[in-house]
């Protein structure tokens, strides 16, 4: 008996020691248990703040709670000794006073304001206007020398006003560019960067729903409004005069005074396509009402070791829209999702670290940005105006609303084939039984939609995620159904609130995942670049000097 005593107690030691070995193991594998994500979106999403609106009392409430949370982790201030970087701000109301007049030989049109056309100006001066511009049918407005493209070749646009369409060629031909996936190229904002790099006067895109990916409405919606734009040393002046859309339908008429076919819609999408002087004048005059303010990022910094002066930024926006119409009563835009969600994880994360048994060998940025609801303002500025070099900053990895669904058997790499942070993704998923896939409908751009995109202008490699839709416990279709609920009817809503009953069981997972790819990174000497066709790529060997 002594015998099968003593081997039952060695047996039951060695149990032991694996179990506690494999628990140790375990909580080194997930350090990120929600307890205090929870107590963070309690206080984020709460009425109290107000919305979390830009130069609001509800901006000086977040601040506040961010600077002490950071604080109570032995964060250090980000920026010198601040936690604060200012960020410059101007608004303008541009209010167009009159039709768009288009004249040439044939006669004239008139295009009214919202039904017709959009336009402002970011110049700040009261009144600007463009007179008797000729203008330019320039295809897609596009120079991407990495796919042979350069709609500008031999064309004079200075002090001209260019037309050009929306999206990227590849969107009719799959051949080209990166087919159905829309570049950047595509994008609206390139568009009218690029004009003003050619010295246009004025710029004018062609409306088109489904290459855009939004209808008319969508247009005339957000540019009927006040805009927020970064206060320029130079107060916009390198910026073309007047920056605008058409309808399609206007378009067409457009043409039809220019005396030239619509098929140029179709051949601007041809290799090999030259602008077309359309022989016609524009003019428009606007008026701006003008409001300077400033809002601020927060910075908290996790210093590394021997590595210390490489950065990995995490980034979410604080930010959302404040008080608006009511809707069942209900005029507080709490944003719970978008995006409390976001740095609620934010301080998750950073708390993570500060959990670890070493310290990393790189610098862990925790960035709260500001505006994004204003056209991702605040990682814009800071993108410009960087606390750490942009050559010394590894990563960039952005969180913006991380859904209350559950576990979720996959994830979505928003800008799937961008960079080689996919390959640490697929790692971390990996690690957690999961797939890693592209977003649903790569034409529609969403790799430009958040403030990751901002690290990536510069060459920053940006990784974004968006929630999975193959729910473990009631499968895809219901995945799908509950995007498809907050998209129609709690974005940008007030219904957008925090309840404890919220299942972040999938959000725990999605942290996880991504404390997993920077705690890599943090280890590692290598700076992870972008895949070949990127078009941040050239940016980001520049950049560093190859």
């Amino acid at each position: 008996m002594m015998y099968f005593r003593r081997q039952f107690f060695v047996f039951m030691s060695t149990f032991v020691v694996l179990s506690c070995s494999q628990k140790n193991s375990d909580q080194e594998q997930n350090t990120i248990d929600g307890k205090t994500y929870s107590q963070h979106m309690a206080v984020l999403a709460a009425d109290s703040l107000e919305g979390r609106k830009p130069f609001s009392v509800g901006e000086e409430k977040t601040l506040r709670y961010l600077k002490t949370e950071f604080e109570k982790l032995g964060l250090k201030p980000g920026n010198g000794g601040s936690y604060f970087q200012e960020v410059p701000m101007v608004e303008i109301k541009s209010q167009p006073t009159g039709p768009l007049i288009i004249e040439g030989k044939g006669g004239k049109v008139s295009l009214n304001y919202l039904d017709d056309f959009v336009g402002a100006s970011r110049h700040i001066r009261d009144q600007v206007a463009l007179k008797n511009s000729e203008m330019i049918f320039a295809g897609y407005g596009i120079v991407a020398p990495e796919y042979g493209w350069n709609d500008y070749a031999g064309l004079d646009v200075k002090g001209k006003t260019v037309v050009v369409l929306v999206n990227d060629p590849g969107f009719a031909d799959s051949t080209l560019f990166k087919g159905k996936t829309m570049t950047y190229y595509g994008r609206w904002t390139y568009k009218f960067e690029e004009a003003a790099r050619q010295g246009a006067a004025g710029v004018i895109i062609v409306h088109d729903t489904k290459p855009a990916s939004y209808a008319w409405t969508v247009v005339r919606s957000g540019w009927s409004k006040s805009k927020l734009y970064l206060e320029a040393d130079d107060n916009n002046q390198s910026r073309a005069l007047v920056e605008g859309w058409i309808t399609m339908d206007s378009a067409k008429k457009l043409f039809k005074l220019a005396g030239v076919s619509e098929s140029l819609l179709v051949q601007a999408g041809k290799k090999g396509f030259k602008p077309v002087n359309l022989g016609v004048r524009a003019s428009l005059g606007i008026n701006n009402t003008i409001k300077k303010s400033k809002s601020n990022n927060v910075l908290a910094v996790w210093p590394g070791t021997d590595r210390k002066d490489e950065y990995i930024i995490y980034t979410a926006h604080w930010d959302h829209l404040g008080k608006g119409e009511a809707v069942n009563g209900d005029s507080i835009y709490n944003g719970a999702a978008d995006n409390a969600s976001g740095v609620a994880a934010l301080l998750e994360i950073a708390h993570a670290f500060t959990l670890e048994k070493s310290k990393p060998s790189r610098s862990i940025l925790f960035l709260a940005v500001t505006a994004e609801e204003q056209g991702l303002l605040g990682s814009e500025y800071y993108t410009l105006h960087p606390v750490y070099p942009v050559n010394k900053t590894v990563a960039n990895i952005n969180m913006d609303v991380l859904q209350p669904f559950g576990k979720m058997k996959d994830i979505i790499l928003v800008g799937k084939g961008q960079s080689e942070l996919d390959a640490y993704a697929d790692e971390a998923a990996a690690k957690q039984n999961r797939t890693t896939r592209g977003e649903p409908d790569p034409s529609g751009g969403w790799y430009f939609r958040s403030d990751h995109f901002n690290f990536a202008k510069v060459g920053i490699p940006a990784l974004y995620i968006e929630n999975g839709s193959v729910s473990v416990a009631h499968g895809e279709k219901w995945g799908e159904d509950q995007k498809k609920d907050y998209n129609e009817n709690r974005y940008h809503a007030p219904a957008d609130e925090y309840a404890p009953t919220w299942d972040i069981s999938g959000t725990i997972q999605d942290m996880q995942l991504l404390f997993d790819v920077g705690l890599k990174l943090s280890k590692e000497s290598a700076f992870p670049g972008w895949q070949k066709g990127s078009e941040f790529k050239a940016v980001r060997e520049k950049s560093m000097g190859k």
